[in-house]
């Protein structure tokens, strides 16, 4: 008789050959019959295929290599683990990450155990030598909540500024829903649009007093760190946030929760163009003002006018100076 899949687990890689053999080791240490890994090759050039062909065997007959033939980014690598997917839960790694021993089956028996649609844990920051916990928002712990109403308050993170699919897990009627899938075609901040659309309609999730993600940091080769366009699809994903949102029947309560994370997104970007290219700094600087420009006058005045004096100021410069934004 055949074992049920409990759980599938989502590897996105993508040019991770140096630390591909911590994150199957992680996942031999986490491993059961009833679980499947789920590897997604997206389109990578260092030889990572290579070395998921010589490692993924130590998972079994459960380990699946899937090849993306072009670079399509994390959203779409990440759909086609989902098309994919047997279990009844879901969660995600990404290939240069890794995970402390036995997390997984921990968090299936809290999903489990409390039956909610998601749970979300807290995870570790790794930079070079130095870890660090970095927590979920959520205050309250080992409780069902509402994920609507983790969404604000607005001046305050909440779990919406926490996108990481990868911390947590997730039941498969989420993806029976629709809730699961990333908007295709996104390099970076594929994220977002998801954890709005996960909190905005779902209905119950849980954020446990467990962590077992360790998350580098500072990688050359992770998207985080590129300086080239696909940094500026972080405007198109808050675009689709702020589209779909207007669909919501709590529009306006919601809505400026999502211009306030737009606006943190896009000065985080203003800080940080050390990396970027030339031609990349004019586009960011161009294509933010005109995404400024897209929101209502008085929905973004509002916004601005919670803000630190000189973020505040900032924004208010580069949406080029009207005066019912100054006002």
């Amino acid at each position: 008789m055949a074992t049920q899949l409990s759980l599938s687990v989502i590897i996105l890689c993508c040019n991770v050959r140096p630390f591909l053999a911590d994150a199957v080791t992680s996942l031999a240490n986490n491993a059961r019959d009833d679980f499947e890994f789920l590897f997604v090759d997206d389109a990578s050039t260092d030889g990572t295929a290579e070395a998921l062909r010589a490692s993924a065997h130590r998972l079994g007959k459960r380990a699946t290599v899937l090849r993306q033939e072009d670079n399509e980014g994390p959203a779409s690598a990440r759909n086609r683990g989902l098309d994919e997917a047997g279990g009844r839960y879901i969660t995600f790694l990404d290939g240069d990450d890794w995970l402390g021993r036995g997390y997984l089956p921990k968090l299936l028996d809290v999903i489990q155990r409390h039956d909610v649609d998601f749970v979300r844990t807290d995870h570790v920051r790794v930079t070079g030598l130095r870890r660090k916990l970095w927590r979920a928002p959520a205050a309250r712990r080992n409780v069902p909540l509402s994920p609507r109403e983790s969404i604000l308050p607005v001046h305050r993170a909440t779990m919406v500024d926490y996108p990481y699919s990868w911390a947590g897990v997730y039941h498969r009627r989420l993806l029976d829903r629709g809730l699961l899938r990333f908007p295709d075609g996104l390099h970076t901040a594929e994220d977002r649009p998801w954890i709005w659309n996960l909190h905005r309609r779902a209905d119950s999730y849980l954020v446990p007093s467990l962590y077992g993600v360790f998350y580098r940091r500072g990688i050359t080769t992770s998207l985080t760190q590129v300086g080239d366009m696909r940094q500026l699809d972080f405007l198109r994903a808050f675009d689709q946030v702020l589209a779909e949102l207007e669909h919501d029947h709590e529009a306006d309560l919601l809505r400026p929760k999502a211009i306030r994370n737009y606006c943190a997104v896009i000065l985080h970007h203003l800080a940080n163009t050390q990396r970027l290219e030339r031609s990349v700094k004019r586009s960011l600087k161009e294509l933010s003002a005109q995404a400024l420009r897209r929101i209502p006058h008085e929905h973004l005045n509002a916004v601005l006018a919670g803000m630190n004096a000189d973020r505040a100021h900032t924004l208010r410069r580069l949406h080029g100076g009207r005066r019912s934004v100054i006002g």
